[in-house]
């Protein structure tokens, strides 16, 4: 079984403003989204909308040997993550083209594969 993490990257301020129609199409998209993993034998292991960006701590090094803690957002970008799914699955293809699907819809979504077990992915060449 490998891992995935999909993240749901949006702009938080455009994505306040949208008409109710607009959410429940979005809410649609992920019941969708949700039934076609199910029926694949994907695997959500957890599924969350997040808070606010400017609800959010950020933590960084002083150069004191201690942390300075802000609130948020962490980053400064017009796209913050929304939310996110972590899944398993034993096909990772099937999987990427449920996402290919999903994106379709209108979503936009990164997906990211959990580095396994024992493996150390610093982004480096191997």
């Amino acid at each position: 079984m490998s891992r995935h993490l999909v993240l749901l990257p949006a702009p938080e301020a455009e994505w306040a403003q949208l008409p109710a129609e607009e959410h429940e199409k979005g809410m649609r998209s992920h019941e969708r989204f949700h039934r076609d993993l199910a029926a694949g034998g994907h695997r959500i292991l957890a599924v969350s909308p997040l808070t606010p960006s400017e609800r959010a701590l950020s933590m960084r090094p002083d150069d004191a040997g201690g942390v300075l803690v802000t609130d948020g957002p962490f980053t400064e970008s017009a796209e913050q993550v929304v939310g996110f799914y972590l899944l398993e699955t034993d096909d990772r293809a099937d999987l990427v083209r449920l996402c290919t699907e999903f994106a379709a819809r209108g979503e936009h979504l990164e997906f990211r594969d959990l580095v396994e077990d024992g493996e150390h992915d610093h982004g480096g060449a191997s």
